[in-house]
This record gives C-alpha cells, structure tokens and sequence, in this order.
C-alpha cells in the first residue's frame, strides 16, 4: 500500500508544464484513437534515412565502372560491395553513441541533425569523381546519420501501448518501402543524358555527373524533412523541479512514471545481460546481413551481362521491377499482415517466412534462363515475394526488441541494435558483392556453376537466421509486476 501512495501521484498528477516529454503524454491520455499525424511523422523520418541507403544499388555498377578502377567486368561487384559496405561501417561505429544522445538530450535533435547529414553528404556523393570520394562520403553519412536506432524509441513512444505495434511496425514498413523506393529513384534518375535526351543534352552538367539527379532529388526531400522536423514533438521527458526527490526525478527523466522499488530496477539493469533483448538483435542482425546482400547482388546481377549469369536489365529495368515490388509491400503491410500477426503471433509468421523464402531465393538463377516478358513477369513476381517475405521478418524482430526493454533504456537498446546490424550490414554489401564476381568467374564449373553459388550462400545465411528464431536461442521476455504497471 505504501509503494502504492508513492506511485499514484506520479502516475496521475506529474505534468510538468515545460516538458516536452509530459505534452506528449497528456496528448496520449485525451486521444486514445491512432494519431495520422505521428504515423506521418514516422514514415517521413524513416524514408528519408532508407532512401540513401538503397537509391545506389541499381547504378553503382556503372558508376564503378566509370571510375576506372576495376581491372576486369567481374571485378566491379567487388569494388560497388566497397562503396555499399562504407555507409554501414560509420554507422555501426557512432550508433551507440546517438542512442546515448538521444537518451539524454531527446529524440528530435537526433532526428534533425541526421536528416541534414543526408542532405550534404547524399549531394556530395552524386557528385563523386572518383571511387574514394564516393567511399569517404558514404562513410560519414553512415557516421552523421544515427536517425533508425533512436526513431524505433521515437515510434513506441508516440503512441498509446495499445498502439505501439502499430507505430513499430510503421518504422518496419516505411524501410521496406524505402528500401524499394531508393532503387526505383536511383534506377530511373541515373544516367539522364542517355535517357532523357530531349530535357539533358549532351556536355552538360548532368552528363559530367550521371548519378547526381537521383542524390540531388532525395537531397531535396531530406531538406524539406528537415524543416518539417522543426516540429515534431519531443518525448523524452526533462523535469528540474528541485522540490523532487534525486530518485524520483531520475525516473521522470528517464521516462518513467516509478519510483522505489521499480525505479531501481530499471537503473540496475544491464542491456548486454538482458537475453531477450540480445537474443533478438542478434538474429535481426543475421537477417539484415542476408538483406542488405540481397540487395546489392539483386541489382548488380540484374544488370549483369547474360554471359555473366545476369539479366542484362538496365537501371530502368531494375527500377520497374522494384517500383512494382514496393507498391505491393504496401498494399501488403497496410492491409493483410495485421491479421496474419495476430492470427500467428510475429515470430512464428516469421519464421514460416524464413523457410518459404529458402527455395524462392534458390530459383533465381533458373529465372535468368527466361527472357522478354515472361521474365519481367516472373522476376517481378518473385521480387514482391522475396520483399514480403523479409518485411515479415524484420517487423516480428523490431517487436521483441522494443518489447525486450523498459522505456528510460529504448534509445540505448536501439543504438545497441544499430550497431550490430550496422557491423553485420558493413560485412554484407562487401561479402555480395566478392561472391558475386566469384561466381561470375567459374560459369563453366561442374558444381553449382555460376551465379547459383551466390544465391546458395544467401541462403545459407537465410538458414542460420530461421535456426536462430526457435528457442533455446531466442526468448521473449516475461512480463513482471513493474511491466504491466507501465
């Protein structure tokens, strides 16, 4: 009854007028309903930080090539695996390190100076010259960009708890999206001399720079995100009331709405120990080497040369394919994966994900024998699944995760998470793209010829995340007293 007395007061009446943190939670308490607006603030934040990641991937085989560096036609996958594997190396080295800021002086600053990172460093890699120029500047937006971590913190925050889920699965869906909406610009955009003839003529400024349309447009997007960040809310909770007591303050600053006995709880623990946490970014992080892979050997071995094993797409090509592959992930996320989460729970759909997309992956190289509209046909078909299939697994994983920890420690988690997907993710683009021009040299070998050994050493990958997502490694937490207090 005591601990009762101490809480209630803070649970009901401790609102502070200057608290960002406190606005955000009176706002919660008199809309109960799903607030539109805090899902256009999720979906514009997380598309601006995946639309850099991704818009490369359709042009940065030709964009190698016209650097001059690589020796032979299959030794450009290996030099693009560099270029693609920069950005994730800077962002696993400053990931924790925005989680903590973000902890500490709040989720909008965060958000703001890594919306304008991509605005100055997004440009100056369209306007690269040379291969270590694009390396360098994709290295430190990687550095400056420390937006995914703190904004899953940001999404279950926004939102009631009963809508958490929602918000959570927002941040996965705006980077599916986003992930599929990068290639399409970067795939439609690059090279507009030769494709746009009529509006950028020869001996311009654009023919001198052929990437630079697609990072000039998503630049502008991230400029304009920027200023419209000017006001969103912040909720991370600031109080300075000196009649508080130290323990009690710290909690309302850390977001929590405890004291004494559950207070100290949530001081003493320590993530790194917290299995259900570490569990879950260890398997996400599996997943998002596969991923990010994917992606990178996706477009370079669909403009390919077909001697090669690749389709011969150009970077049109590729962008209608992944256009059409993000319009359905859409439709899906918005409409049919609600019901299939709560119909299955999110880590068993995922897993059933997992091992449908084994043998999805494993056709591809029998695909490339197609040709004409049957293989735009197939290999769009196969696209949205493979992308349906890998958005279903990630949103399951972002659940365990935000689920895993307390409020006050979300932006640290995160960041934790950021950085061991970050370090996977550095090691994918660059691991792809060394398969891939492996495979491309031993077209005559007796064993898995080809471009069948890549897609073979993806799913090798694929497996080891699926054998991850059953217990005893994975655990989700048990919810204790403390919790359903929240």
């Amino acid at each position: 009854m005591g601990e009762e007395k101490i809480r209630q007061p803070l649970l009901e009446k401790q609102y502070y007028k200057d608290c960002p943190g406190c606005k955000v939670e009176q706002a919660k308490e008199l809309n109960q309903s799903v607030s539109i607006r805090n899902l256009l603030i999720i979906w514009m934040v997380v598309l601006c930080a995946t639309l850099p990641i991704s818009s490369l991937f359709p042009f940065l085989y030709f964009m190698v090539r016209d650097f001059n560096i690589a020796k032979t036609e299959a030794d450009i996958g290996s030099y693009a695996g560099y270029v693609g594997s920069a950005f994730m190396l800077g962002r696993s080295l400053t990931s924790i390190f925005w989680g903590i800021v973000a902890d500490r002086y709040g989720r909008k600053p965060v958000i703001i100076i890594g919306v304008i990172s991509v605005v100055i460093f997004n440009t100056l890699f369209g306007l690269s010259t040379s291969f270590w120029m694009a390396v360098i500047t994709r290295f430190f937006l990687g550095c400056l960009n420390g937006v995914l971590g703190p904004v899953k913190a940001y999404a279950t925050e926004l939102f009631r708890e009963e809508h958490q889920a929602l918000g959570l699965s927002t941040v996965s869906a705006a980077w599916g999206i986003g992930l599929i909406i990068g290639p399409a610009l970067g795939g439609y955009l690059a090279q507009p001399v030769e494709k746009y003839p009529r509006i950028f003529p020869n001996d311009s400024f654009w023919d001198k720079f052929p990437y630079f349309l697609p990072c000039f447009i998503i630049s502008g997007i991230a400029l304009s995100v920027a200023i419209a960040c000017i006001w969103i809310p912040e909720t991370l909770h600031n109080h300075n009331d000196s009649n508080e007591s130290t323990d009690d303050t710290e909690a309302l600053e850390n977001g929590s709405c405890e004291a004494g006995e559950g207070k100290i709880i949530q001081k003493n623990e320590n993530l790194l120990l917290n299995w259900p946490l570490m569990s879950a970014i260890l398997v996400y992080s599996v997943f998002a080497l596969h991923d990010v892979a994917y992606q990178e050997v996706f477009s370079l071995w669909a403009v390919s040369p077909m001697r090669l094993g690749g389709l011969k797409f150009t970077t049109d090509d590729v962008g209608n394919v992944l256009a059409v592959s993000g319009f359905a992930l859409m439709i899906y996320q918005l409409t049919i994966y609600p019901y299939v989460e709560k119909a299955c729970g999110p880590i068993t759909i995922a897993r059933i994900s997992g091992v449908f997309s084994v043998p999805l992956l494993q056709s591809y190289p029998f695909i490339a024998m197609l040709s004409g509209l049957t293989l735009y046909i197939v290999i769009s078909i196969a696209s949205i699944l493979k992308n349906i299939l890998s958005l279903t697994i990630t949103t399951g994983l972002f659940l365990m995760q935000n689920r895993a920890v307390e409020q006050h420690q979300r932006g640290a988690a995160n960041g934790i998470a950021m950085t061991a997907m970050s370090l996977f993710k550095a090691i994918g683009p660059a691991a792809g793209g060394a398969v891939l021009t492996w495979s491309q040299k031993r077209m005559d070998a007796s064993f898995l010829p080809g471009t069948h050994t890549v897609f073979l050493v993806l799913n090798v990958v694929e497996i080891l995340g699926i054998l991850m997502m059953f217990k005893p490694f994975l655990s989700e937490k048990k919810k204790t007293h403390t919790d359903q207090l929240h």
